[in-house]
């Protein structure tokens, strides 16, 4: 009813609405106001049906049969909607994973290389305080970071030796070449994905590229797969050199900390360094 004692009927439909639990809920307003004033302040607030006194009890049931059933139909549309946009998004991820491993197979056969990156990247994103969303999202994205390599040319890319001045300009394309891959004018996942593509190889003392980026003008995603892609990389067999021992990698980040890494965030992974390596064994190289 519109007129109540201490609240009236306006009252209780705006607070009801401003409650996610009971928002959805179908409102009729039954009063014996009959100006038009009172009708449109009724639906501003979201009354679904607005009665005038005096009622006709079967109406008013007539009335509160029919908003609920397409209240229903409206649940049942949001839920199918929601299903599928959750597809799209889970058919992304896929697209985004798979794309990435095509990348990485350039130069390592298994692909684990990615799906290590992708996990120790959402360890890290969490313990650096993200959301569980954000989190996601790099979890997603940063298998993705050398999809660049596809434009690469075997003999730089697979060389078993140091690469000359001139090959190694060509191999830092790929971040430029994946960025283009990726595209422009992306959101969500693929958003971030173009960032970690093109900004992984940044360090923080601004002498990485493929821009020189500095500090924290270097997006927190990027600076978080910088660490973790070089960490497993260095962890692991390439054509040019052999796997690195645990505690030479670890000495390698302490001495690089500040310099190519942020040092907060390479603070933090060096204690998650435990889950980090039972990581290869769930998924090694071979």
């Amino acid at each position: 009813d519109v007129n109540m004692p201490s609240m009236d009927g306006y009252e209780v439909c705006r607070r009801l609405k401003e409650e996610p639990k009971t928002k959805d809920i179908p409102i009729i307003f039954v009063t014996s106001l009959t100006d038009a004033g009172d009708e449109e302040r009724g639906f501003e607030l979201g009354a679904g049906d607005y009665i005038t006194k005096p009622v006709v009890p079967a109406i008013v049931q007539a009335r509160v049969k029919v908003h609920l059933s397409a209240s229903r139909r409206h649940t049942q549309l949001e839920e199918m909607v929601q299903k599928r946009t959750n597809e799209l998004q889970e058919l992304q991820h896929k697209l985004i994973y798979c794309l990435g491993k095509a990348g990485e197979h350039r130069d390592n056969e298994t692909g684990a290389h990615v799906i290590r990156v992708g996990k120790s990247s959402e360890m890290l994103a969490l313990a650096a305080g993200c959301d569980a969303q954000f989190a996601e999202k790099v979890l997603y994205a940063s298998p993705m970071h050398d999809v660049g390599k596809i434009g690469i040319a075997d003999h730089i890319l697979l060389k078993p030796s140091k690469l000359s001045t001139e090959e190694f300009e060509i191999m830092k394309t790929h971040t430029t070449i994946g960025a283009e891959i990726v595209g422009d004018d992306l959101t969500g996942v693929a958003e971030l994905t173009r960032s970690i593509v093109l900004g992984h190889h940044e360090k923080w003392n601004g002498s990485g590229y493929p821009s020189g980026l500095q500090g924290e003008a270097i997006p927190l995603e990027c600076r978080i797969v910088a660490i973790t892609d070089v960490f497993d990389a260095l962890c692991s067999e390439r054509p040019y050199k052999k796997a690195w021992p645990l505690g030479k990698v670890i000495e390698y980040f302490k001495t690089e900390s500040g310099k190519h890494f942020d040092s907060e965030l390479c603070q933090l992974f060096l204690a998650l360094v435990p889950q980090v390596m039972a990581l290869r064994k769930e998924s090694p190289d071979e």
